[in-house]
């Protein structure tokens, strides 16, 4: 499969020199501020993500950041790491139903990559179960930012989160035995060429806390772990484009342990965008502390995290197995 010189140069800038993606996720907007507390000004705000984006970013091969809160930190980046900035507004649409997502309506594709952007993140909120004129809806959503990309010739990186259209808890063993279905439904949809992706940023297909023989088995058993492996080698079977894996706010520990599973498994993944595994601690801290607190706690705990995500990568494949460069 062939991409453009222009897409390629993109994820080269985003990658390390493995052609693996060992990108830091900063883009939280809304989940941030209502961590830090309704009361947190934009300056704080912006504080928060140059503090992670200075300490970590030398030990990550790029940073993904918003352009609303995150662009004095993408000037504070070390100059290893490429950029990723979302398109996406934060959440997605509350007055409607079925999570219909939306874009920042002050930016474009152009404006992005004039911000500096190597590549253009969207997270899409995706259900095959939910009501055919919601998901046609974002089809054609998802099939206009990556014409968008297309025409810049900018990599599209599309980020896919599953929920519950009955509203069930999606952190419960029921909707657990659901997912690794769902994922892979998902994953089929989107790795059509029709959407233009070029790396889908998947879910974790299966939920850890409910994998017996696992480090943080919650004694509620979903799956075995040979079943797990299963799910993992059925989801990324269904990928025609390089994918990479989603903490989804999940702690190091679990996260980590997820990505040896998928090794284990012989899932060809190429990296990951690590976001709240690696600096969510930080948070509490900033809190009651502030920056310079944060700041020696990032040096401490928030290097071990990424540090301890690294090594996992150590076993990841190379987005450049898939694809090959052609004249733009």
């Amino acid at each position: 499969m062939s991409i453009s010189a222009g897409k390629i140069a993109g994820l080269t800038a985003v990658s390390d020199k493995y052609g693996v993606i060992a990108a830091v996720a900063m883009d939280q907007r809304s989940s941030l501020k209502k961590a830090l507390g309704d009361d947190v000004s934009d300056e704080q705000l912006e504080e928060f993500k140059v503090a992670v984006t200075e300490i970590l970013t030398p030990n990550a091969s790029a940073v993904l950041l918003d352009p609303e809160w995150g662009l004095a930190a993408s000037r504070r980046r070390a100059k290893n790491a490429g950029l990723l900035l979302a398109y996406e507004k934060s959440g997605y649409d509350y007055n409607r139903p079925g999570r219909i997502p939306e874009l920042l309506p002050h930016y474009s594709v152009r404006r992005l990559k004039d911000a500096g952007a190597d590549c253009c993140k969207v997270l899409l909120y995706y259900s095959p179960l939910e009501k055919t004129e919601i998901n046609d809806e974002k089809h054609a959503f998802v099939e206009r930012v990556g014409d968008e990309c297309r025409g810049f010739d900018i990599p599209f990186f599309l980020e896919l989160v599953s929920y519950d259209p009955a509203g069930g808890n999606e952190k419960g063993p029921e909707y657990a035995k659901q997912k690794p279905n769902m994922v892979a439904k998902t994953i089929a949809e989107f790795t059509r060429d029709r959407y233009g992706i070029d790396i889908l940023k998947v879910e974790i297909p299966v939920n850890l806390r409910f994998v017996e023989e696992t480090r943080v088995f919650s004694g509620d058993k979903v799956y075995s772990r040979k079943q797990a492996m299963e799910h993992f080698r059925v989801a990324a079977a269904q990928a025609t484009k390089p994918f990479i894996y989603l903490s989804g706010g999940v702690s190091t520990a679990e996260f980590t342990e997820s990505l040896e599973l998928a090794a284990d498994a012989g899932v060809k993944f190429s990296g990951v965008l690590c976001g709240r595994a690696t600096w969510r601690g930080g948070i509490a801290v900033y809190a009651k502390g502030g920056v310079g607190a944060l700041r020696t706690w990032l040096q401490d705990e928030g290097l071990k995290n990424l540090a301890q995500v690294n090594e996992c990568l150590k076993r990841a494949s190379p987005w450049s197995t898939i694809y090959q460069a052609r004249a733009a």
